[in-house]
């Protein structure tokens, strides 16, 4: 039921193709890199997904690193994750917002310390409404 409704929320919004390249080129320059230390702990893949980031996302794929190494897994726990919290964050859902949530979790957009994080965001060409 739940990855019916998540399919579904897909179809309607959620974060751009767009906006989701320039995040997954900031991460990693679009590549599987593993998992390097950042801040406390590991962050994997695409997108330098965190184990919590993986929990919250909905545990997809065979396992967390796995799937933060496969595109098409890493992508769809972004797009989960973000579109678990984009609401529960009072932020406008545009590319600044998701942005600045997929780095500083759930109320990132709120926090003065991910603006730093959106300027590399604009640096590969995205837009707030990209």
């Amino acid at each position: 039921m739940v990855k019916n409704i998540l399919h579904i929320v897909y179809l309607t919004g959620g974060i751009s193709d767009t906006c989701l390249g320039c995040i997954c080129n900031v991460e990693s320059g679009c590549r599987p890199i593993g998992c390097n230390w950042d801040v406390n702990s590991y962050s994997c893949g695409y997108f330098q997904i965190k184990y919590a980031y993986w929990l919250d996302c909905g545990q997809p794929g065979e396992s967390w690193t796995a799937c933060a190494d496969n595109y098409n897994c890493a992508a769809g726990c972004v797009r989960a994750y973000l579109n678990r919290y984009i609401g529960y964050s009072g932020c406008p859902a545009n590319c600044e917002s998701y942005a600045r949530i997929h780095n500083g979790g759930p109320k990132g957009c709120t926090y003065f310390g991910t603006k730093n994080y959106w300027n590399l965001i604009q640096q590969q060409g995205c837009t707030k409404y990209s």
